[in-house]
């Protein structure tokens, strides 16, 4: 398997903790956002979409950290990311989607260009757009959470919904977010980072971190 990626990339650290927790081995391509290398015409190639992350897994290809974790999931699934029953599989699906369909899609690389650039926002409105979003919505994670508390976000196993909290966190620190209001959310992230899966697969540890 390959896995294209960009270290700083929340999606990307999500598929990298899913590919660890489960102890798949693959090769890291990296893919600098930062420097466009997503819209390179070699990698127009391998992704229609231009986006991290990808994974190859021999001649098949699956986009979106969602659907690539859920591939992971059927094709190797133990350890298991989602429980046997279907309305707890339904619960940390949706916990995982509070974090990456409501909370990520504000604050992705693609936004904050766009609100710096054509819309010609100040970096200080940028970043307190930035910080509005993932505080409000952790608050609703954090709720979730509180409602049924466990070690992670589902019981005292991690699942699909923790790698998507951990990297969201990791953004939240980089830009100054407001944390103290979501101890639940902490928590568990707490536990999370004394596990090796989410340990060693950070941003900075990767092969291409600045």
């Amino acid at each position: 398997m390959e896995l294209f990626n960009f270290f700083r990339s929340s999606a990307s650290y999500r598929v990298r903790i899913a590919l660890a927790l489960k102890g798949l081995n693959y090769d890291y391509r990296a893919v600098h956002l930062g420097q466009n290398e997503h819209f390179n015409e070699s990698y127009a190639a391998v992704s229609a979409a231009r986006l991290v992350p990808l994974l190859r897994d021999g001649d098949r290809v699956v986009t979106q950290s969602l659907a690539i974790m859920e591939y992971l999931e059927e094709t190797h699934p133990s350890p298991p990311l989602l429980p046997a029953d279907p309305l707890e599989r339904a619960r940390v699906r949706a916990l995982a989607m509070d974090i990456a369909c409501e909370i990520h899609p504000l604050n992705n690389l693609r936004v904050l260009r766009y609100l710096v650039g054509p819309l010609k926002l100040s970096e200080d409105d940028k970043n307190r757009w930035y910080r509005h979003w993932v505080e409000t919505g952790l608050e609703v994670v954090d709720r979730q959470l509180q409602s049924r508390p466990g070690r992670y976000c589902h019981g005292d196993s991690p699942t699909l919904a923790d790698c998507v909290l951990v990297p969201q966190i990791f953004n939240a620190r980089r830009f100054d977010c407001r944390l103290d209001h979501v101890p639940h959310v902490m928590r568990v992230f707490e536990a999370c980072m004394q596990l090796d899966a989410f340990e060693q697969t950070r941003p900075e540890k990767c092969p291409d971190a600045q």
